[in-house]
């Protein structure tokens, strides 16, 4: 008499490995759940609006009715207009000013807060941050006073002190530059002086015990030990403090409503004054690529200089 060796069903082991695949699938999605949201808002308000800027640079458009495609009309007329040669040279001395003198004064400013035994240094960076969050508007109004050519505060000062004549500080298409640069010196130099003091108090003691016993003075530690210590930071820094002064428009158009003439006037104003007061819309957006490309480049370029995102 034989007897039949019992086999597991087939209809029992196909759920379960169903159920495995399943639960495995589900375990597979689930990161991507949790990022999603990041990328829909980044395709919902980076990608479509770069894409419908690129569309509307190739554009005729006043702000209603249809578009009328242009070709790259916008864009030829850009490299013959010489208020946009004069906006990009404006905005590369605001960049130059931003990168070369905001970002070393922030960093000199975090060293003497960094400073052992320093008091009421509390308070002292409070001061320095307090300019950061007032609005540029207050900011503006208060250094139009300041820099009035009759009743400014600076000039009598100058008077009182020196016996120098009134100055026109935002009348003068050099001083108006100069003014505006102090302006973003004054207003953004405590915000950077924070990344760097934070990237200070990082900075291994060790590495100044040894440079103690190598008997290097204070300069010498200083660009041995401090400046490589924090150099991602003032890489951050650098980079960012670029792409904001890139699209200056604040001070620029508070302070001096872009003039003498167009001496002072940023690629953000301009794009502003093509758009709103002359419902150029096509032309504008043709500047606004313009200045993203030029900013996207130089930022990359930037970060391969400065070695962001290297292997360390």
């Amino acid at each position: 008499m034989t007897t039949a060796t019992p086999t597991a069903p087939a209809s029992r082991t196909a759920p379960a490995a169903t159920s495995r695949r399943r639960s495995s699938l589900r375990g597979g999605l689930a990161p991507y759940g949790f990022i999603a949201p990041f990328y829909v808002l980044y395709v919902l308000f980076m990608i479509v609006p770069i894409i419908a800027a690129v569309y509307l640079s190739l554009t005729e458009w006043v702000g209603l009715g249809t578009p009328t495609f242009i070709g790259l009309t916008n864009y030829m007329n850009l490299a013959s207009d010489s208020s946009f040669a004069t906006a990009l040279a404006n905005s590369l001395v605001y960049t130059l000013i931003a990168v070369l003198v905001v970002v070393p004064c922030a960093l000199l400013v975090a060293q003497a807060l960094n400073t052992k035994g320093l008091r009421f240094r509390d308070m002292f960076r409070v001061a320095f941050f307090v300019p950061m969050v007032l609005s540029p508007i207050v900011i503006a109004l208060i250094y139009s006073l300041i820099f009035d050519r009759d009743y400014g505060l600076l000039n009598a000062t100058l008077n009182a002190v020196f016996g120098l004549p009134n100055i026109d500080w935002l009348g003068d298409p050099t001083l108006a530059k100069l003014a505006i640069g102090f302006v973003l010196l004054w207003r953004t130099v405590g915000y950077l002086t924070i990344f760097f003091l934070a990237a200070l108090q990082n900075v291994p003691a060790e590495q100044y015990e040894a440079a103690a016993l190598d008997g290097a003075g204070r300069m010498r530690t200083f660009f041995a030990v401090t400046v490589p210590g924090i150099k991602p930071i003032s890489a951050f820094v650098i980079v960012t403090s670029f792409i904001s002064a890139a699209q200056l428009f604040d001070e620029p158009y508070l302070l001096t409503k872009g003039g003498p003439g167009e001496s002072t006037i940023s690629i953000a104003m301009f794009i502003y004054r093509a758009a709103f007061e002359r419902q150029q819309f096509g032309y504008a957006a043709a500047a606004g690529v313009v200045l993203f490309v030029i900013v996207f480049a130089v930022s990359q370029g930037l970060n391969r200089l400065l070695g962001i995102g290297r292997d360390s």
